[in-house]
């Protein structure tokens, strides 16, 4: 059995050595928001659940769903900002889109809704809102660079 142990050394001989280098720049470039994902994540889980924090399952069912329905949207697009940021960081706009229908949302999709429901989608939407603008600011400051 030979030993090959001698046979590892630094990769700046390797011919790919350039190209790995600029691939990984290239990756880890545009993750200068990658602290913005976990919020967008909990804003999106908080979104989902909150028809149950704030106890309105009984008379507000069509909130119900829809809350349910884009707090998932929100935490896969925030898995997707986390996963592959350089693909999904042009959907942040999408995000703003979200969070602005999640405050107009009380009113047109649900039936005379309580105050404490408005609130908390005004709330959510405005957070959702704001996170999609950071997010789509860093990903039009990475396209420029």
């Amino acid at each position: 059995m030979s030993n090959v142990s001698h046979a590892r050394s630094d990769l700046s001989g390797h011919p790919d050595a350039s190209e790995m280098r600029a691939r990984y720049d290239r990756v880890m470039g545009g993750r200068d928001v990658a602290l913005v994902d976990a919020p967008v994540f909990l804003v999106g889980l908080y979104c989902a659940v909150s028809p149950w924090v704030l106890h309105f399952t009984a008379n507000q069912p069509a909130l119900v769903t829809h809350n349910l329905v884009m707090g998932i949207a929100i935490a896969v697009l925030a898995l997707g900002f986390t996963v592959m940021p350089e693909r999904m960081y042009g959907l942040s706009w999408a995000m703003c889109a979200i969070g602005a229908w999640i405050i107009v949302s009380s009113w047109v999709v649900g039936n005379s809704p309580d105050a404490g429901i408005v609130i908390n989608n005004i709330i959510v939407g405005g957070l959702t809102v704001l996170l999609g603008m950071v997010c789509a600011g860093a990903a039009a400051r990475t396209r420029s660079a």
